[in-house]
């Protein structure tokens, strides 16, 4: 820099200057000259006057103006000293020298300033910029060209609706629409109308009317002026099979959960703050209505057991470690559940396909129990023509019988019907009234290989060693075929045979047998071979066919003919007494199906008779003399 100062003062070093006055006024002059330009010519007389300069840079003498000089660059109003002549080259070069190192400074700090002012503008333009953006994102939101093209497609999509389905046209809407479980029914309505509602088990084999029954039956009871419900009151249905849950309870959408802010994520502003998030499950929305489990009885054991608990306490608590009940960051909502825990005051209903021994006891003791019954042939046909008429089809006359021969649930039935009135319609697409013929029916029945749940019905005949014993497979009744035969002439060292596939209580019930007819004819069966069949191979788990058995080796040993239309049960004992057995509501039903037309009970099962019971003869007998008067 001071090489420029010089060649801009005309000069290449002190030893060349010219030494006379007027050269060194001249080089002041230039001096004073880059002070105005540096300075600006007002503020170089403002800091002249402030340094007491003013007049000596006015002054035409040489000295003064250097001495003037000296102050202005020196910034010294002390020196006050008026150099000598022979002084002024010395004085004037170290005034360049600090010039220079002005200019040299000035230089400096603007470029720097340039860049400072460059990157500030650029901070600023990347600030408004974001402000922009913030801007446009609270007025528009987060919508843009893509987002909006998805919206469009969405909602065009939901002008778009096809008719509901089949079985949400079909499903009973009032209580007169259950067909076939009048008794159920009417226990249900029972233990839900009282002010006390109880929680509720209903057995029964699918596709009878449980579900359907349970939630007319509340919107039934609501109407009630001592109702515990509510107008509102939920109805919240879920499926036993499909609860999923953690033991952690880090998912249980039946009780709820706990959304901690760093394993799951709670919502973002929680999140952000530590706060866990619970979240309320179905037990909660049920709140002042009725929970309806199905298939209770298929539900995690675990699960089911915090389900009971929640019975007991009405409420569902919540627990998280990252919850500080100090922190007064914490919403009122938040804390109030993790302190008090979310309502959960409910009737719950349950609905199973399994046996009630198969069912968790604590539950069975918290709850009433309601037995569904299996549908009959009449039932079927009723919810037929009770599905035609929702539908808006005729059918021909022997519809409802056909199909009531394939199926014996309202649901099947009314998927067959819907199955044929959907084939009507396509062939008969352009007429306005749809008729479903019997050739409809067995098509879709052959499409679906379906065969008659009762192959052969009975038969006003006798038989000799041929006796209809009666079995149960969880709540569906079932007629057995239970044949015997004898050869005689084996002295002492005959067998008795028994289907393997038969249970141990069934073989033994053929060894009581023996002992029963020897004490009833005086034959010794050792003196004979007997064979005992099992028609189909069915098993056997029960001594429930311990009264057939004997009958049937009765029949055959005496030559004497059976009735081919009554049904026995009972457990045979070795002094020829008839004991109890079980599922006999369900075993009447099987042999209704078949059109038996009287069956033998055990005496003691006389009051599991259904008191409506109608078509079928029902004898109970306690020994095997009373049985041998109904068969023979």
């Amino acid at each position: 820099m001071k090489g420029l100062l010089t060649k801009w003062l005309d000069h290449t070093n002190l030893s060349d200057r010219l030494q006379d006055e007027e050269e060194w006024r001249r080089e002041v002059d230039a001096l004073y000259v880059l002070l105005s330009n540096y300075h600006g010519t007002d503020k170089l007389v403002l800091k002249a006057s402030r340094l007491e300069a003013l007049k000596l840079m006015r002054s035409d003498v040489l000295v003064e103006r250097v001495a003037g000089l000296r102050k202005i660059v020196s910034d010294d109003p002390t020196v006050q000293k008026i150099p000598k002549l022979q002084e002024v080259p010395k004085l004037l070069d170290e005034i360049e020298e600090q010039i220079a190192e002005l200019i040299a400074r000035r230089s400096v700090e603007e470029r720097l300033e340039r860049v400072v002012s460059e990157k500030m503008q650029e901070r600023h333009e990347d600030y408004v910029k974001e402000i922009k953006i913030q801007v446009l994102q609270e007025t528009t939101g987060p919508e843009n060209a893509q987002t909006l093209k998805r919206l469009a497609i969405l909602e065009k999509m939901n002008t778009v609706s096809l008719k509901r389905s089949a079985f949400d046209v079909l499903r009973p809407q009032t209580v007169e629409e259950i067909v076939g479980q009048e008794s159920a029914v009417r226990a249900l309505l029972a233990k839900l109308a009282t002010p006390y509602p109880q929680h509720i088990l209903m057995y029964g084999p699918p596709g009878v009317g449980k579900t359907s029954a349970a939630r007319v039956a509340l919107e039934a009871v609501k109407k009630h002026s001592h109702s515990p419900f509510a107008k509102d009151a939920p109805f919240i249905e879920v499926d036993g099979t499909t609860l999923r849950w953690d033991p952690r309870d880090v998912t249980n959408p039946l009780l709820g959960s706990v959304h901690d802010p760093i394993y799951q994520g709670a919502k973002h502003d929680l999140a952000e703050t530590g706060i866990p998030e619970p979240k309320m499950g179905l037990v909660s929305e049920a709140h002042g209505g009725i929970l309806f489990i199905d298939e209770i009885g298929e539900m995690d054991p675990l699960l089911l057991n915090k389900l009971l608990k929640v019975l007991e306490d009405k409420r569902v608590s919540f627990d998280s470690s990252y919850y500080d009940p100090s922190n007064p960051q914490v919403p009122q909502w938040i804390k109030k559940l993790f302190d008090e825990g979310a309502p959960a005051d409910f009737v719950l209903v349950g609905a199973t396909t399994r046996d009630p021994a198969e069912l968790n006891p604590a539950l069975r003791s918290r709850c009433s129990e309601v037995f569904f019954a299996p549908l009959e042939p009449g039932d079927v046909q009723h919810i037929i023509r009770q599905a035609s008429q929702k539908l808006g089809v005729t059918l021909e006359d022997d519809v409802p019988g056909i199909i009531s021969e394939y199926v014996i649930e309202g649901r099947k039935a009314n998927s067959i019907l819907t199955d044929a009135y959907g084939l009507a319609r396509y062939r008969n697409s352009d007429q306005e009234e749809i008729r479903v013929a019997s050739a409809d029916v067995y098509e879709v029945l052959r499409s679906a290989r379906l065969t008659p749940y009762i192959v052969r019905k009975v038969q006003p005949s006798m038989e000799i060693g041929r006796i209809l014993g009666l079995g149960v497979s969880g709540f569906l009744g079932s007629v057995l075929e239970i044949e015997a035969i004898t050869f005689d002439g084996r002295d002492g060292k005959g067998t008795v045979r028994f289907n393997e596939t038969a249970g141990s209580m069934a073989r033994d019930a053929v060894f009581n047998a023996t002992a029963v007819i020897r004490e009833l004819t005086g034959e010794d069966l050792r003196n004979y071979d007997v064979h005992v069949n099992v028609v189909g191979g069915a098993k056997i788990d029960g001594p429930s066919a311990g009264l057939a058995t004997t009958l049937a080796i009765y029949s055959a040993l005496r030559k004497q003919p059976l009735r081919q239309d009554v049904a026995v049960t009972g457990e045979i004992s070795i002094q020829g007494k008839v004991k109890p057995v079980g599922g006999i509501y369900e075993k009447i039903f099987g042999a209704k199906q078949v059109e038996v037309r009287k069956v033998l009970i055990p005496l003691e099962n006389m009051a599991d008779v259904p008191q409506s019971l109608q078509g079928i003869e029902v004898v109970a007998v306690s020994t095997i003399e009373e049985a041998i008067k109904h068969v023979f």
